[in-house]
């Protein structure tokens, strides 16, 4: 019993993040505005969010963005275009740090980096053009 306890307290202690677009909803317009391919499959079978004529680029929200250089960085090494990580800030003051990281280490290791906010998406009535969008859902 203690150790279920123990087990339900540190559940209920995780941060949750509750995103209100999904990750693809910011991708597809990205992509979309830069003539890029949608999850373009690796011979490894990895998808690289989009790849455009000159990169390789991978989506994540702003608390994943260790995670993002990586992934990135991977994509880079299997199709030969330079990596680019797109932060998505959903609230720019505060996760604005997260971005500065990247940045920061972009120009140490050579790649790209840039970052979207919600205005990329274009609203009406808070919903976003992606039908499969979760804010399409309440």
């Amino acid at each position: 019993m203690k150790r279920f306890l123990l087990i339900l307290s540190i559940m209920i202690s995780m941060p949750v993040y509750a995103h209100e677009h999904s990750e693809a909803s910011y991708q597809h317009v990205w992509c979309k505005m830069h003539n890029g391919i949608e999850e373009y499959e690796n011979k490894d079978y990895t998808r690289v969010d989009c790849l455009t004529k000159t990169n390789a680029v991978e989506f994540d929200f702003a608390n994943k963005w260790a995670e993002s250089i990586g992934q990135a960085l991977h994509y880079q090494y299997m199709t030969g275009r330079r990596a680019k990580v797109v932060l998505i800030l959903e609230n720019p003051q505060k996760e604005r740090c997260y971005f500065k990281r990247v940045e920061n280490l972009s120009k140490i290791h050579n790649f790209d980096a840039e970052y979207v906010t919600k205005d990329i998406l274009n609203l009406k009535n808070g919903k976003c053009s992606n039908p499969k969008c979760k804010c399409h859902r309440k």
